[in-house]
Parts: structure tokens; C-alpha cells; sequence
């Protein structure tokens, strides 16, 4: 876990370790963090030799002639002593310097982790604690860094989570000085490591397209992921990889990072003359200062750090593990979430009571469990232009309000879930009108508004009380199991008249921490309620949004090409348990395009399945196969919500292959998508990773019924007669002639489908069909499955 052998401190997990040591001036000097290694025969050969200071660098002190902080690997850093690279901390003294120099005071360890008191963390079960207690393992350490030329403390503190290989950092600053200082930039992580031969990976987007991996090489300079939109994002998610410029799937050394936090972030990599990497990572400093007066403290988030010598895979499942034991917790954390059906694509603002039952009714014919009405039910509001902020029911719309609608739901057999924009206020409301001043705008200057809306003053505590007392009376006003919290802007205007004109830089911030109040109240206050967060869809897919609910509408849309893309994106720093992901009708609303109900479905049973679309207008076909799906998604569930997720291939010819492995290792299922069909190629294969290599499995498809009219003309190879396409005859014969796809069955043991994977049968190439032909379109898709031989 966590020692200290004299001036060197040791982090170990189960198959890394992190260490640094207190360099003679007091600085950190970080010394390693990779691959598991063993310490205890001594650590001088990982120290770095400085002898002599390098040409045109700065020395450190008199006392120090020879240390130039500029070439050193470094647990903190700031300006102001020859460390030229990027800071982890900015302070402006009372007398306009702004150089700080923290030096190494005292150590404490500890067997228990603590919660920050202002921001979400990562939290271990009460029994973990008491286990690492009686075993006496350290799992925390803290180190305090003293400036004694300004009397400020900063605390570096650190978790170790053993299984997960996951270390967290976060910041503290202690004003112990009589005067006021200004905080300028707090990062949460800093790791600098002595070679620059990596490639950083972030994701990238924006509404509709989030989490497009974005490959950059590290060269000398500074790259930048970050935001400033208020938000943690689809511009830029807080999630990035640092990796071996030979790395893989399967081998080579990955670092993941990312932040428990919702707001502002900034991530800088910088590689320096000397062949160094630094790696910063915390609240954006861009539009960020934060007063503390004498006394005062302040939180920086917590950081997230992971390492594996195993490629993109290994670090992914460590992060996986990682969220979902000690980022997601409550009622949800590790049960099964329901099938639902969403109102909003099928009905928009238009809709009543009626309209809603006779939906719900056809989703329950089918075996949805879960009604969920999207927006539109509260005040006036026909559109999105008015009423955010009036949380009373439209009657005109739900004659018997959210309790009769509700009822009638419950009584059908499904469970009822709503829509909620508690942070947004419009104009055109009673709210507004009442409270005008609630709203985050400048006064007396004209402000922007994002989607006809503004946002709440959350730093004000008589807007958190109003927010906390309206929700509440709303989820108490019905059986309401399930709550889709939206947040449709980014930020602008940002100003609060509660904070002084010196303090306005710490706005973003403060709603922040007013926020994380609401949610922590509500969630607390009604537990078995499942949250969904969402912002436009992926706006806000952070950690600090996971620590209140378990999970997280991931793009509104829901195309199930762009999906595979951006669920892939997801896959690398979150599991597939914690991602919203919908059918929805055909052409698809976002981009027009039209796939098969099967890829819709087969992509989305690889997260939180929903539905989004009109039920009760489904043909009978349709009604029969979404029947056969909802059947398959809840007998294999457990396995797609919570299993371990492999990118088995995502390649330039557009394939896209997912298997997840049951924690038991009883069962996988996997996903093969094509974009585009390549003319003249037959083969398929699919390679599993994950499966036991001792254990037979036997090895099957999940069956598709193909449309004879798929064929088009080539009706005319085998009719007697010429069939005119689209002709009623040729839809007569649809109707009563169906064309079952193929079926895969074979058994082996797990090293065989593991090593050599299984030959696919061969797919339609224009010179013959039958039975056994894998009649692959453009958009197609298959789910395969793997289960254990008993």
C-alpha cells in the first residue's frame, strides 16, 4: 500500500508502484511510477545524478548551488526558483511577488481515506476501511508543504486503491499568514517522468458527435486538453491517455488520467529541452482566482491516475473498476438497471395523458419496465422558450398531474420516470418574474442566452434552498422512480451580485460547490430513486456528475453508427454501466440516416438500454423483434451492464468489434458492426480476448429474419415469374416468404477462440445466398455470444 522508508515514499498496488523521494533543499522529487518493482534492495539507481547545474539554468539557492529545478522530475512546481515549466500552484502575496516556494515539513500516513468537505471524491466501503485498519495498511498519505516566506501550507494528498491500480491526488492550500492572498491556479496532479517518447490521446467533439479520439505525438512544447465552457464538456472531456508510442490494444505502457470534477478543467502536457514530460492536470486557471483570507482554505479536486504495462485495455479496466467501487455508490451502484422508454423523440413538446398511456401501454406489451416523460410537462411549456424554473404540473396536458399520470403508469405494470432542468430559468416565467436576480446575468448589461434559457445563481444559498425544496415537493408528488437531471448551456454572463467585484473570478467555481450541495441533498434524500445525469447528452460526462448518479446520458444522438464511435470514445476511461444509450426510430432525427432495427438494438445493448421512439406505430415485424430483443437484453444483462468490455478491433475500414466477458467468465457477448460493405470479401473473423483459456464454450449468433426485399431485383434469379420491385406482388411476397439469416454453432475451449478466434461464415458477395450466407449490408450487425459449458 502505502510506506516510508526514511526520506522515500512508496505507493503500491496490486501490479504498480508510485514513489518519490524529499530531496536534501525539501523539494519532491519524483522517481518513478510504472510496472510493479521491488524497493527494498535500494533506490539510488533511479535517482537523478546532479553534480553540476545545466547552462543558462537558474540554482535554486546558495545553500543548493548546483540544483536547477528546471531539469528535475517534481511532485509540485511553481514559479518564481528556475522552474520554468508549466506551475501546479499560482499565488499573488499581498505584495504583488507571486514566486512560491513550498518545501517539505511532515508526513502523515493514515489507514482510512477522507472525503473532501466542499467536492465529491472517491469514497472506499466502511468495510475496506476497517480490513486495511486491522491489517494496519496504509492506503493515504499526506504531505505538507510549508512557504515559510509567506506562511503557507500546501497539502499534497494521495489514495492508493489496491485492486482498481489507481492512485488519486488531490490539493489543499492553508492561508496561515495574517495577510489575504489570491490563489491563481491550483492543478490536482502533476507526474513528470524523465522520457518524452509518448502519444497523448484525448476526446474530442461536440453536441451530437462527443468522445472522438484525438492521437497527438509529444514533442517539445505544451499541448493543452481543456474547456471553458463552464461545463467538463463535449469540446473536450477530462478523460485523456498518455501512452508508448508502440502501444496497442493489449501491450505496452498506457497512463489514464482524469478529474472528479464537473466544471472548468485543464490538462497541460509539456516536454522540455532536457527530455522531460510534464503532466498537469485540475480547475481550468483561464477565468479562475480564488481569495483566501487569513486562515482560509481551499479544495482542489481530486485527480485520478492509473498505469498498465497492458495497453489501452489494461488502463481501461483499471479505470472501470475504479468507478464503478469507488466513484458510483447508493442504492444503484451494482444493480441491475431497468429497460426503459423514453417520451421525448416520440412526442416532443405535443403530447397528453392519453397520448402518454396508450405509448406506455405498447412499451409494456413488449416488456419495457420503465416510462420516462421527457420535457414538456410543467407550466406553458410548448416549446423551449418558456416555464424552466415553474416545476408545476400542465394540467392542460396531464389532466390528473404527475400523481394520476404516474398511478396509471404503475397500474399498467411499469415503473414512472421524469424529465428535470433544475439549474435553468427562462424569461418567460414565473420564476424569472419573481426572482429576476436569480438569474446569472451582469446587471444592467444585455446577456446571452443558450437554448432560450439562463442558469440559477447556485452560489447563492437561497437559490440551492429553492432548487433542493421545489425538486423535493416534485419527486415526493408521485411514484417517481427515475429522474433524467438535464443541463442544456454552457456558461456566459458569469456574475453573481453575492460575491464582491474582487471575488467574481471564483463564480465558476462556487456553482460548482453549490451544485455538488443540491445533488448531494437530493440524492441523499431520496435514495431509491435512479438518477440519470445528462447536458445536452455528453456535456457533463465527468466523474464528480457519477459520484451523485450512477449514470449518464452519453449524445442525444442516437444514430447507431455515430453511436459505435462514441460509445468506443466512452469505452476508454468509463464502463459500459454507466452509458445511456437508446433505440430510436428510423431516419434517424440527428443525422437522417436509416439502419435496421437489430443495429440499433446491438448497439445499444452494449450500455443502458432504452428506447426513444413511437411504439404504438411499430408494424407487426417490428413489434415482434423488439420483442425478441428486450427478451435477449434482460437474459444477458447483468453480462452487458457489468461485465468486463474489450475493443477487440475499430479499424480504418470501418469495423467495430466490442466483447464484454462476465465477471465469472461464464459468458461473453460480443458486437461485429460494419460501416460499409467491401465488395467481394467474404470473410469474417472474430478474435475474443478475456474468455478462460481451460473452459468450454459453445459458440452461437443471435438470429436475424432478413427481408426478402433487402435483395432487391435479384428477387428475378430464382422467381418464376418478373417480380417489379416494390410492387405489391413483391410485397405480398415479403410478407409471406421470410429469410432466416444464419446461424453459428460450434464449442471449443476459451485458448482457441482467444488465440485463433472463430472463422465467421462467409457474407453475401454477389455469387450466391442461402441459409448459411451472412447477408452483411452497409450498417449491418451481429451479436454473438459465448457461454460456458457446464
Amino acid at each position: 500500500m502505502i510506506r516510508r522508508d526514511g526520506e522515500l515514499f512508496i505507493l503500491d498496488t496490486l501490479d504498480t508502484t508510485y514513489c518519490f523521494r524529499v530531496r536534501p533543499s525539501g523539494h519532491l522529487e519524483h522517481l518513478y511510477y510504472g510496472t510493479k518493482i521491488n524497493l527494498s534492495g535500494g533506490y539510488e539507481a533511479i535517482i537523478e545524478k546532479t553534480k553540476f547545474l545545466g547552462g543558462n539554468q537558474i540554482a535554486y539557492s546558495k545553500d543548493f548551488p548546483n540544483l536547477g529545478l528546471e531539469d528535475i522530475c517534481l511532485e509540485m512546481s511553481s514559479y518564481g526558483k528556475g522552474d520554468i515549466r508549466e506551475p501546479f500552484i499560482e499565488i499573488t502575496h499581498v505584495d504583488g511577488a507571486s514566486t512560491c516556494d513550498f518545501l517539505f515539513k511532515e508526513a502523515r500516513l493514515s489507514t482510512q481515506k477522507e472525503q473532501l468537505k466542499t467536492l465529491p471524491s472517491a469514497y472506499r466501503k466502511k468495510e475496506e476501511t476497517d480490513k486495511q485498519k486491522k491489517m494496519e495498511n496504509n492506503i493515504c498519505l499526506e504531505i505538507e508543504l510549508f512557504d515559510k516566506n509567506y506562511k503557507i501550507a500546501l497539502l499534497l494528498i494521495y489514495s492508493v486503491f489496491y485492486e482498481s491500480n489507481v492512485i488519486t491526488r488531490s490539493a489543499k492550500v492553508i492561508n496561515y499568514s495574517d495577510q489575504k492572498i489570491t490563489l491563481d491556479r491550483i492543478m490536482s496532479g502533476q507526474l513528470d517522468l524523465d522520457n518524452s517518447d509518448y502519444r497523448l490521446s484525448t476526446f474530442h467533439g461536440a453536441w451530437a458527435r462527443e468522445m472522438n479520439r484525438s492521437d497527438t505525438i509529444v514533442h517539445q512544447g505544451i499541448l493543452i486538453n481543456d474547456t471553458k465552457a463552464g461545463t467538463s464538456s463535449n469540446r473536450s472531456n477530462p478523460f485523456f491517455m498518455l501512452s508508448g508510442l508502440e502501444t496497442n490494444e493489449d501491450h505496452g505502457d498506457c497512463y489514464g488520467f482524469n478529474l472528479i470534477y464537473s466544471g472548468n478543467h485543464y490538462a497541460a502536457i509539456e516536454a522540455n529541452s532536457m527530455g522531460k514530460v510534464r503532466i498537469i492536470h485540475g480547475i481550468q486557471p483561464d477565468g479562475f482566482q480564488f481569495l483566501l483570507l487569513p486562515q482560509e482554505s481551499f479544495e482542489a479536486p481530486e485527480a485520478v491516475l492509473t498505469y498498465s504495462d497492458k495497453g489501452f485495455t489494461g488502463m481501461s479496466h483499471n479505470m472501470h473498476h475504479f468507478i464503478r467501487n469507488h466513484i458510483v455508490r447508493g442504492t444503484w451502484k451494482e444493480k441491475i438497471r431497468p429497460i426503459l422508454i423514453n417520451s421525448w423523440e416520440a412526442n416532443y413538446f405535443k403530447f397528453n395523458e392519453g397520448k402518454l398511456l396508450k405509448q406506455a401501454k405498447a412499451a409494456k406489451e413488449v416488456g419495457i419496465e420503465l416510462f420516462v416523460l421527457d420535457d414538456g410537462w410543467f407550466g406553458r411549456r410548448n416549446d423551449d422558450a418558456s416555464s424552466l424554473g415553474d416545476w408545476k404540473e400542465n394540467r392542460e396536458k396531464l389532466s390528473g398531474g404527475l400523481k394520476g399520470l404516474a398511478d396509471k403508469i404503475t397500474a399498467i405494470g411499469m415503473d414512472f420516470g421524469i424529465w428535470v432542468e433544475p439549474e435553468m430559468v427562462n424569461e418567460d416565467s414565473d420564476c424569472f418574474r419573481l426572482h429576476a436576480d436569480w438569474a446569472v446575468r451582469i446587471p444592467g448589461k444585455a446577456h446571452s442566452l443558450g437554448r432560450n434559457q439562463m442558469l440559477l445563481d447556485l452560489t447563492r444559498e437561497e437559490v440551492r434552498s429553492y432548487v433542493i425544496e421545489e425538486m423535493s415537493r416534485v419527486f415526493s408528488s408521485a411514484n417517481i422512480t427515475y429522474v433524467k437531471w438535464d443541463m442544456n448551456r454552457i456558461f456566459s454572463d458569469c456574475y453573481s451580485p453575492s460575491l464582491a467585484a474582487e471575488r467574481q473570478k471564483e463564480f465558476g467555481h462556487r456553482y460548482l460547490m453549490g451544485l455538488y450541495q443540491v445533488m448531494n441533498t437530493l440524492t441523499n434524500r431520496f435514495p431509491n430513486i435512479l438518477f440519470e445525469s445528462c447536458a445536452s447528452g455528453g456535456n457533463r460526462f465527468d466523474l464528480g456528475m457519477l459520484c451523485y448518479m450512477p449514470q449518464i446520458w452519453a449524445s442525444d444522438n442516437t444514430d447507431a453508427i455515430c453511436r459505435a464511435q462514441i460509445q468506443t470514445g466512452y469505452s476508454y476511461g468509463y464502463p459500459m454501466s454507466v452509458i445511456g444509450a437508446h433505440v430510436s426510430s428510423c431516419p434517424n432525427h440527428q443525422t437522417l440516416r436509416n439502419t435496421s432495427i437489430n443495429t440499433r438494438f446491438e448497439v445499444a445493448a452494449f450500455g443502458l438500454l432504452g428506447y426513444e421512439c413511437n411504439l404504438t406505430e411499430l408494424h407487426s415485424e417490428e413489434k415482434k423483434e423488439v420483442i425478441d430483443q428486450i427478451a435477449f437484453y434482460k437474459k444477458h444483462r447483468n453480462t452487458l451492464q457489468f461485465g468486463e468490455l474489450y475493443r477487440i478491433k475499430n479499424d480504418d475500414k470501418g469495423i467495430y468489434q466490442w466483447l464484454t466477458v462476465s465477471q465469472d467468465k461464464k459468458k461473453a457477448l460480443g458486437l461485429y458492426l460494419q460501416k460499409e460493405v467491401t465488395p467481394n470479401y467474404a470473410y469474417g473473423k472474430f478474435q475474443t480476448k478475456g474468455l478462460e483459456c481451460g473452459t468450454k464454450y459453445h459458440f452461437t449468433n443471435r438470429q436475424h429474419i432478413h427481408n426478402i426485399k433487402d435483395f432487391g431485383d435479384l428477387i428475378n434469379w430464382i422467381a418464376p415469374v418478373h417480380i417489379k420491385k416494390d410492387s405489391l406482388a413483391h410485397n405480398i411476397i415479403a410478407m409471406v416468404k421470410k429469410m432466416p439469416g444464419e446461424v453459428e454453432d460450434c464449442t471449443a475451449y476459451g485458448d482457441l477462440f482467444n488465440h485463433c478466434g472463430v472463422k465467421l461464415k462467409q457474407s453475401f458477395q454477389g455469387t450466391g445466398y442461402d441459409e448459411d450466407i451472412r447477408l452483411f449490408q452497409d450498417h449491418a450487425s451481429r451479436m454473438y455470444l459465448w457461454e460456458k459449458v457446464e
